[in-house]
């Protein structure tokens, strides 16, 4: 195989590679279109919103309440140096996440502080909330319905002040009080959630602490080739789910209603995934919890998905009192923090397959870029690396190469007396190849380990929140994103054209093959203008040092037979 075939090799399982995600993007099963979502201030379904009881509880099941249209208690914000939160006194929902670090775009001259994301939100195409609450086969129970009472309005981290608490309080005339206390701390995107249940009367009370996510699929683009060029497009979106024993489980939008999920877990989570963020309920490590989700108005236009994690069984006698305790996490997919948080928790950043390649890519980029301060200048150290490391095997290649093309009229010779008789001037062409010494297949094992290293920094700039919107030179500002005037992508054209020009040419080669090798740097640019820059810049430096490596092999082959001819 000599460089021109192995090339065209690589090129079609890079074109095949790519054009598969966004034809599976594009037509695998999608939930029905999302034309509106209930907001905060209309009261969640009664089919499947508030659970019942669960087993272990003395008597049956809770009865679901009766659907009610519910407005809005009383909105509280809550604030840290990264997180601003919106909490509805009605049961305590957060119906609105900022984080403040995230920029939604990029920070330009004309905006330099644009709004942050809103991960959580309660507007109806984006509704995403996080609900918790009790429920009681016995009287009364506060569950994410119930009105609850706060002190004030807004609360905000001090300065020097590492924690906050807020306190929500309900009671009831059989003399049950419950309080839900949210715990914020600087620097951290994980709000604790206690929930105490006093028991003022004279029976003993029983029932279950739940904690649940609603949120309605985001809108689908609208077209294969807006799929294809938009990198959120290609992440996953749905639930997912974590068990010691299992690891980390999805459920995507469109498998909701053909695979519920009712799971007992202990030590788990409970989560729903986007591009870049996630929210999650994080229960008491040391809980069972019985796992489970649900489809809110699935006949209609407005679908709900639903991921519930409800807690064992609660006995509070007359005079005492109960605490339950879980974490919610409402940020970034920060590898290598998120592991700290919860087990398992940083498989929300999901490479999919190619796992077993990016995760490390991943560590090696976060290295480099401890050293450079910029990940653009750490993708460039990392083709270095790389190119170091495959030093050897690259430079057979090409000296292979520069041989092969000093063989070039003798191939033309071969080819025109043997005509159309393929099979002899194959032999013909082995015999010569063996006399020079010349190992066609030399260029095979560089592409083989160089293609992982593509296709998993290619997962790594699509998924890791690291890179959003990270600068690197001039006109780009965001690596994860498109070259804003397509600069990187013409100069890899001309790499590609250059690398051409040295390689030998496509002897044995048909004309169609012949026509596809000298299209390929076109077809290549062109698709790699809505590639994200950062994946751009790797494949430019890295063509930029392979036609480097060849000029300088090819050159001294050269001058070694202008010796040997002296000589």
């Amino acid at each position: 195989m000599n460089q021109t075939r192995t090339f065209l090799i690589f090129a079609l399982l890079a074109v095949a590679y790519l054009l598969f995600m966004a034809w599976e993007k594009d037509y695998s099963p999608q939930p029905p279109a999302v034309a509106a979502a209930p907001s905060s201030t209309a009261a969640t379904p009664s089919d499947g919103s508030v659970p019942g009881a669960t087993a272990g509880t003395s008597a049956s099941p809770a009865a679901v309440p009766g659907t009610t249209t519910e407005a809005s208690a009383q909105l509280i914000t809550i604030s840290t140096d990264v997180l601003r939160l919106t909490v509805d006194t009605r049961g305590g929902t957060v119906v609105r996440s900022e984080l403040l670090h995230y920029p939604a775009v990029p920070r330009t001259k004309k905006d330099p502080d644009p709004a942050p994301v809103r991960l959580l939100d309660d507007e109806r195409s984006q509704y995403f909330v996080a609900q918790s609450g009790l429920v009681s086969n016995q009287g009364t129970a506060p569950d994410h319905r119930a009105v609850f009472q706060a002190a004030q309005a807004s609360y905000a981290l001090a300065q020097g002040q590492d924690e906050l608490k807020v306190d929500l309080t309900w009671s009831d005339a059989s003399g049950l009080k419950v309080t839900k206390t949210y715990a914020l701390k600087r620097g951290s995107y994980v709000v604790s959630l206690d929930q105490k249940i006093e028991n003022g009367g004279s029976a003993a009370w029983q029932g279950n602490a739940y904690e649940q996510l609603q949120r309605v699929a985001p809108a689908q683009q609208k077209s294969w080739w807006q799929n294809f060029s938009d990198p959120a497009s290609h992440s996953f979106y749905g639930a997912a789910w974590y068990s010691p024993e299992e690891k980390m489980s999805t459920l995507p939008f469109a498998d909701f209603a053909k695979k519920p999920v009712n799971h007992a877990i202990t030590g788990g989570w409970a989560s729903m995934l986007q591009h870049y963020f996630f929210v999650a309920w994080i229960p008491a490590a040391q809980d069972a919890n019985s796992y489970s989700t649900s489809v809110i108005n699935a006949d209609t236009a407005q679908p709900v998905y639903l991921i519930r994690a409800v807690g064992p069984s609660l006995s509070v006698a007359p005079g005492q009192s109960v605490a339950t305790a879980s974490r919610l996490y409402v940020g970034p997919k920060l590898q290598g923090t998120l592991d700290t948080v919860a087990p398992g928790l940083d498989l929300t950043t999901n490479y999919g397959w190619l796992t077993v390649v990016a995760q490390p890519l991943h560590w090696l980029l976060s290295q480099l870029h401890a050293i450079s301060g910029n990940w653009g200048v750490a993708i460039i150290l990392l083709v270095l690396l790389l190119k170091a490391a495959l030093w050897k095997l690259t430079a057979a290649q090409f000296r292979s190469g520069a041989k092969m093309r000093k063989l070039q009229p003798r191939v033309t010779a071969l080819k025109e007396r043997y005509g159309d008789d393929k099979m002899k001037m194959q032999q013909a062409m082995m015999e010569l190849y063996k006399k020079e010494k010349v190992n066609p297949m030399s260029g095979c094992l560089p592409v083989l380990i160089t293609m992982p290293v593509f296709f998993g920094l290619y997962r790594v700039l699509m998924e890791s929140v690291e890179l959003r919107h990270s600068p690197f030179f001039g006109w780009i500002h965001d690596l994860s994103a498109p070259d804003p005037f397509f600069v990187l992508p013409v100069i890899y054209i001309l790499v590609m054209l250059a690398t051409q020009w040295l390689s030998p040419s496509a002897a044995g080669m048909d004309p169609a093959q012949q026509k596809m090798m000298k299209v390929m740097p076109v077809v290549f640019g062109f698709m790699f203008l809505f590639f994200p820059a950062g994946l751009v810049l790797y494949w430019v430096v890295n063509g930029i040092t392979s036609l480097a490596q060849q000029w300088l092999i090819t050159r001294s082959v050269e001058r070694a037979d202008e010796k040997a001819k002296e000589a």
